[in-house]
């Protein structure tokens, strides 16, 4: 064999699960394939407090970028301050805690197939183990309907302190445009700030330019001037519809999906870290270090965890396809006055049905007439709407 366990992709999901089962099996061989050239700086990740064990905390604490006891939102006709910590982590120093844990990472190994045994690479190299893991990132398929996050952030140094204390992870106080628009403001250093124009969408098509442009300019209106250092973007999938049993039939044999490749990630926010530290966990865990025995154990997870998240998709229905794009906003506004506890088990996954009343009683965040043609899931997956 030429590892115990590959992971294809060398992302979130597959770093964590190798972090995971480095502390769990120092002697197992772990093997990373990534066709990239090598580590990039080009991804935050960011998960709040509550959202991750203290072992977590302990274990990515060396790659944190950004750590901070409270964060702020912001809307036309509410702001408020939240007690929970909230925590940033980048790419570069992700990449630096798996060489350090001794994991081999292949970069320009591009994959041709993976398979439940092997990985054939493009240039023919095949290469086997016992365990065959695919998180090479979200792949559309017909057992998820979604709409979209899509985001371009710029990084700049300043040329004088810029004065925020704080992550604001949402101020919708701006023009709203393409769906629900807010920006997402980062504080690493007194100086340095990272300025995110995020749009929850119908459609994914991203105007970097458009984006990076508007980010400039909310910098430009607050007074932060300085050099560019960092640019990212992503489209991130949100769920509206999912059918998780379909997707583990289709995936009865071959490599376990992980990550966002098995539509494993908070379907509000886009949050891919929490669960992809779970998930880990789970991987570490498995005896024998199969593909098929971690693809039982994970397809459990992920049947649960579908079943858990059916409100959390409810929600996404009644803001992509209930409500104007212009007006999503007022959604949020709302949940955002809502006990601080219970916005911690939102974010962390861990609603209690006490919790998924108090989001929906009251004066409806939509229009009864709107909300009522939300409720089924099944008809999206069915493309009857």
């Amino acid at each position: 064999m030429s590892a115990d366990i590959i992971l294809g992709g060398g992302g979130l999901a597959s770093s964590l699960a190798a972090l995971a089962l480095r502390a769990a099996q120092p002697g197992a061989r772990i093997l990373i394939l990534d066709r990239a050239g090598g580590p990039s700086n080009s991804h935050t990740w960011s998960f709040h407090g509550p959202d991750i064990s203290p072992d977590w905390h302990a274990r990515l604490a060396p790659a944190l970028i950004g750590d901070w006891s409270e964060q702020e939102v912001h809307f036309p006709g509410h702001s408020r301050r939240l007690r929970a910590g909230y925590s940033s982590m980048g790419s570069e120093g992700l990449a630096r805690l798996v060489a350090e844990a001794g994991i081999e990472t292949r970069w320009n190994a591009e994959i041709a197939r993976l398979d439940e045994d092997r990985a054939t690479l493009a240039d023919g190299e095949v290469l086997t183990a016992l365990c065959i893991l695919d998180g090479r990132g979200a792949k559309r398929g017909p057992h998820l309907v979604t709409g979209f996050q899509k985001f371009v952030g710029i990084e700049i140094e300043c040329d004088a302190p810029h004065g925020i204390a704080r992550p604001v992870i949402m101020d919708a106080t701006v023009p709203q445009e393409d769906g629900y628009r807010f920006i997402y403001v980062l504080p690493f250093t007194e100086r340095r700030v990272l300025i995110e124009d995020t749009r929850y969408s119908d459609g994914a098509t991203l105007s970097d330019n458009e984006l990076a442009a508007e980010a400039l300019d909310y910098a430009a209106a607050r007074g932060w001037h300085g050099r560019e250092v960092r640019r990212e973007r992503g489209v991130l999938p949100i769920a509206l519809a999912h059918d998780a049993a379909g997707f583990w039939r289709d995936h009865d044999s071959g490599p376990v999906p992980i990550g966002l490749r098995a539509g494993l990630f908070h379907p509000v926010t886009g949050y891919s870290l929490p669960v992809a530290a779970e998930v880990a966990d789970l991987i570490a865990g498995t005896q024998p270090l199969t593909t098929a025995a971690i693809r039982t154990r994970l397809r459990a997870f992920a049947l649960r965890r579908a079943r858990e998240d059916r409100f959390l998709r409810l929600l996404n229905r009644m803001l992509f396809r209930g409500c104007p794009g212009p007006q999503r906003y007022r959604l949020l506004e709302r949940f955002y006055r809502l006990p601080e506890p219970l916005i911690e088990r939102f974010y962390a996954g861990r609603l209690t049905w006490a919790d998924r009343l108090r989001i929906v009683t009251g004066k409806p965040p939509i229009p009864i007439s709107a909300a009522l043609p939300c409720l089924p899931e099944k008809p999206l997956l069915k493309g009857e709407t």
